[in-house]
């Protein structure tokens, strides 16, 4: 893995655009994609490095362009460590989007509610999360440009949060705000593990997004993190969960999702 063969692919491929934002895509979150203009497209196996997600929902592409007249890069397709990516590959488009000079990231994923007050589906803007993956992508010798020991107290940036906060309630759009638990996966929590999860403070839980933001702040790149809460996690509903009712919840969620990221795209 090199993040520097990575990045010198997709800059040829992006000539003079600069990206400014990056943005990672969620499972059944990819339509953000379709409403870039004028895209440049780049197969993940174009890119030194990248693997081909196996995850329905995952596209396998960047698609860079402008989103409300900024240079943005989107990432339709992440790489999950329950695949059996190590944490640095999971890690590297961050890695590579800094290198290219990306400044904010917004992660976006799929997860499960915890927390009983929230209305499924809905949206819920991370403030912080949990790292029970028991994995973590700075482990190794310090990459270039990167804290040994970056700094999490504040993973999520408190002024996109605000930002976020805005433009959901001038578009009327319910937005919740709370912990994120990553965890392995890929088996979905048993109810015995759920209630652990909820005792330790988590209002949400999912598969994806900690080695990405971990990568991010080692890199003093600011981050806005939605998580799109598509169905009540094990033992807290009578129906059993299954990865086609994430993805359908997750397009019900899409349209609301969207107008939340041109918001803060445009509000930057």
């Amino acid at each position: 893995m090199t993040v520097a063969g990575a990045v010198a692919a997709v800059r040829e491929r992006l000539g003079d655009l600069e990206p400014r934002v990056a943005v990672v895509l969620g499972s059944g979150l990819g339509g953000l994609a379709e409403g870039v203009p004028r895209p440049v497209r780049i197969p993940y196996q174009d890119v030194p490095g990248f693997p081909t997600p196996q995850v329905a929902g995952h596209a396998g592409e960047l698609v860079a362009g402008e989103l409300e007249g900024v240079p943005v890069i989107l990432q339709s397709g992440r790489f999950h460590l329950y695949e059996g990516h190590a944490p640095d590959t999971a890690a590297l488009a961050v890695r590579a989007f800094a290198e290219l000079g990306v400044e904010i990231l917004i992660v976006t994923n799929a997860a499960g509610g915890l927390q009983p007050t929230f209305r499924i589906p809905t949206l819920m803007l991370i403030a912080d999360h949990l790292n029970l993956m028991w994995r973590n992508p700075l482990i190794g010798p310090v990459v270039e440009g990167e804290e040994r020991f970056p700094d999490m107290a504040v993973p999520y940036d408190r002024e996109l949060r605000e930002l976020a906060r805005r433009v959901a309630r001038e578009a009327g759009i319910r937005l919740e705000e709370g912990v994120y638990a990553g965890v392995l996966g890929p088996s979905y929590e048993t109810p015995a593990e759920i209630e652990m999860l909820r005792r330790a403070g988590a209002d949400a839980v999912g598969m994806s997004t900690v080695p990405e933001v971990v990568a991010a702040r080692a890199r003093g790149v600011r981050v806005l993190g939605i998580s799109s809460i598509t169905n009540r996690a094990a033992g807290l509903s009578a129906e059993p969960l299954s990865h086609q009712e994430v993805l359908e919840a997750g397009r019900q969620l899409a349209a609301d999702l969207e107008v939340v990221v041109r918001g803060v795209v445009r509000g930057l």
